[in-house]
């Protein structure tokens, strides 16, 4: 995507408290990246290096990838995989999928081999503790997906034990009210891409516009297509940081982009610094 429809990169800071953190893992840094829709358009492979040098200058302890890192052909893969490689932390790189990473029967398997071949743990329904026991690190299937199943992997953890959530779709959230979930790491919303100053997302404001247009013509106007309708239900969670019953949810606005562009709503490199509530 050419820079001007993107924009530049920018790195947002913020520190998340977490409740029984423990004292060790005060200052825990993590860096979240998300959405690269790498398919030789819609990332470009400078924005990518300036992202992956982003993470690196943070110095993580964990880097955690939250989907949707093809648009549909999976055989791109390969080579973001490689170049994923490069990034840095010190107890390892997290990757969940996302409904990209779905889209052919093979998706799933190719992608999920070429992120393994290159040291990235990718989690479907599971539940790891890379900095210890006593901090969980649970990856969920898609949202979207039959196999999305949060009852059986949340009740491997134990009740006391703060976890971080990985979930492509930020409306997991309403369902996952249900459990224990420190912090949900979400993306897939891209922030809207076209965010209006003070309002929001332009996609959460056109829902009432949309139904008086004729069917025949959505698709020829941007982001009136019955698709970009049904990208999330709940797009007062398009990006930041956001209570959701007593969990913790962000979303971050992902790096790759779709016509028509980005305004006021830059890709993101997430870097985040845990404290103990």
């Amino acid at each position: 995507m050419h820079r001007l429809l993107t924009g530049p990169l920018r790195v947002e800071k913020l520190t998340i408290a977490l409740a029984d953190l423990p004292e060790h893992l005060q200052g825990t840094k993590l860096v979240q990246m998300s959405d690269f829709h790498y398919d030789g358009f819609r990332l470009s492979d400078a924005l990518l290096d300036e992202a992956i040098a982003a993470s690196n200058q943070q110095q993580p302890d964990l880097v955690l990838l939250t989907g949707d890192y093809v648009t549909e052909d999976p055989a791109p893969i390969h080579d973001l995989a490689l170049r994923l490689k490069q990034l840095q932390s010190r107890a390892g790189i997290y990757a969940v999928l996302g409904n990209h990473d779905l889209i052919y029967r093979h998706s799933k398997s190719e992608i999920t081999r070429a992120m393994t071949r290159t040291g990235i743990g990718v989690l479907w329904n599971q539940a790891v503790c890379p900095l210890g026991p006593e901090l969980a690190l649970v990856g969920l299937p898609d949202f979207w997906s039959r196999e999305f199943n949060p009852t059986a992997v949340l009740a491997q953890v134990g009740a006391a034990i703060p976890r971080i959530v990985l979930s492509h779709n930020p409306d997991s959230a309403q369902l996952l009210r249900r459990w224990r979930v420190d912090l949900q790491l979400s993306g897939h919303t891209h922030g809207g891409q076209i965010v209006i100053p003070g309002v929001g997302p332009v996609l959460q404001r056109i829902k009432s516009i949309r139904r008086k247009i004729p069917k025949p013509l959505r698709r020829w106007i941007p982001y009136m297509s019955d698709g970009c309708d049904k990208v999330v239900h709940h797009w007062e969670w398009a990006e930041g940081l956001h209570q959701v019953g007593a969990n913790q949810l962000y979303v971050n606005r992902g790096l790759g982009t779709y016509l028509p562009g980005r305004l006021f709503c830059p890709p993101e490199v997430t870097a985040i610094t845990l404290v103990r509530a």
